[in-house]
């Protein structure tokens, strides 16, 4: 996991690696802002499916550049049983590559490609979804995991 380990801090203020995950798969998701649309579709949608992926033996992580506070108040009020990792400086996410050009009403600007990357228990990048849509890719990500990697 060398090139790809990070340490950030999660929603209540712990110091959370990749590393600490071996053993386990890891579903590591960027979203571009807590409590926004798409990013909420995400989040439920991995929350629905959280036993699922507890019973492949697999984590989720979802990093933002939000604050722990927002994140705190995103988890509250939809009940995400996982951890939220906070990367305000965007170390991580340039890490793996998902600040992009984006254009909005004509006017550019650095944005976060909506992502996710998932580790196997050796902590090997097994799987990348870029620039993807929130709505169903849990289940894609599930499916992948469950036919792809053994638990």
């Amino acid at each position: 996991m060398s090139k790809y380990n990070f340490t950030l801090k999660e929603t209540d203020g712990r110091d959370v690696s990749l590393e600490d995950f071996k053993g386990q798969n890891v579903v590591l998701y960027f979203y571009p802002r807590d409590n926004t649309a798409g990013c909420t579709t995400e989040a439920t949608e991995f929350r629905d499916l959280y036993d699922e992926f507890k019973k492949l033996n697999t984590v989720i992580l979802g990093i933002s550049r939000d604050s722990l506070e927002s994140h705190a108040k995103f988890r509250d009020k939809h009940k995400l049983p996982f951890l939220l990792l906070s990367d305000p400086t965007e170390e991580v996410h340039k890490l793996f590559g998902v600040m992009k050009l984006k254009k909005m009403f004509g006017r550019e600007y650095m944005g976060v490609e909506r992502s996710t990357f998932i580790f196997d228990k050796d902590g090997k990048l097994v799987k990348e979804f870029r620039n993807i849509r929130a709505k169903g890719h849990a289940e894609k990500v599930l499916t992948f995991i469950r036919d792809e990697l053994e638990s």
